[in-house]
């Protein structure tokens, strides 16, 4: 089983890329929502977390081999997930993610059922039956986008550059790296998120309204860093006191 694989990126087609390592090239599917950012890393050397199996050719009389690539574990464990959802293939399911899995995780905890049907070849139908078999599945993924930031795609370490004269580059990386932090970002770990949210349907609320506080609990405060304290400022929003 090919789980990982890394090498630089050669090119990337409408619903594949092309890796090679060493002296061979990977042909690997990839689903739609990554195909604009791995645009962006032609010629970089990247890895991707990958699933290997077998896709039905002529009526199932053969099979070929295939790889579908990932630029988390996570988004990989998710698509393992929405495959097992009746009436969803490997195929489709590729096809249909062309939003960041946490956003498609978002909304099946939520039970939004616009934004599931707005993605390609997901009907109705296929929505309900989504809400219905991965909500109490899919509350980590959907964490990413909200309680806590997404992993970033995992790739092979740079070379450093070497320091300027007046030993200022370390001091230039440092205050850039300073820059690119999100100003208002939760600070709170996606496990601390999660026993908030467990705390609040321990006293009565439903796993959703529950998860709406949490939410707008850490849009007013994202300094917030422990589940304690992320529950007494869900309370207070609903006029509780602790």
């Amino acid at each position: 089983m090919i789980t990982r694989i890394e090498g630089t990126l050669e090119r990337i087609g409408e619903d594949r890329a092309l890796l090679a390592v060493g002296a061979v090239g990977y042909e690997v599917s990839i689903p739609a929502a990554d195909v604009q950012r791995l645009q962006e890393r032609v010629g970089e050397v990247v890895v991707l977390h990958t699933l290997h199996y077998l896709e039905s050719q002529g009526q199932g009389s053969s099979f070929w081999p295939r790889l579908i690539g990932f630029q988390t574990e996570a988004d990989r464990e998710f698509f393992e997930l929405i495959t097992s959802v009746k009436g969803i293939g490997v195929r489709r399911a590729l096809r249909a993610l062309t939003i960041p899995f946490p956003r498609v995780a978002e909304a099946i905890v939520r039970k939004d059922l616009g934004t599931l049907v707005a993605l390609p070849e997901i009907g109705r139908k296929t929505a309900e039956t989504m809400v219905l078999e991965l909500r109490d599945k899919v509350e980590r993924h959907a964490m990413r986008s909200g309680g806590a930031p997404a992993a970033a795609p995992t790739a092979a370490p740079r070379k450093r550059a070497p320091a300027s004269k007046g030993g200022r580059s370390g001091s230039t990386a440092s205050t850039s790296a300073s820059a690119a932090q999100p100003t208002g970002a939760p600070t709170i770990s996606a496990s601390a998120v999660l026993d908030a949210v467990q705390v609040l349907v321990q006293l009565g609320e439903n796993r959703l309204d529950a998860r709406s506080l949490i939410d707008s609990a850490l849009e007013r405060e994202p300094e917030i860093a422990s589940a304690d304290a992320l529950v007494a400022a869900a309370l207070a929003l609903k006029g509780v006191a602790r």
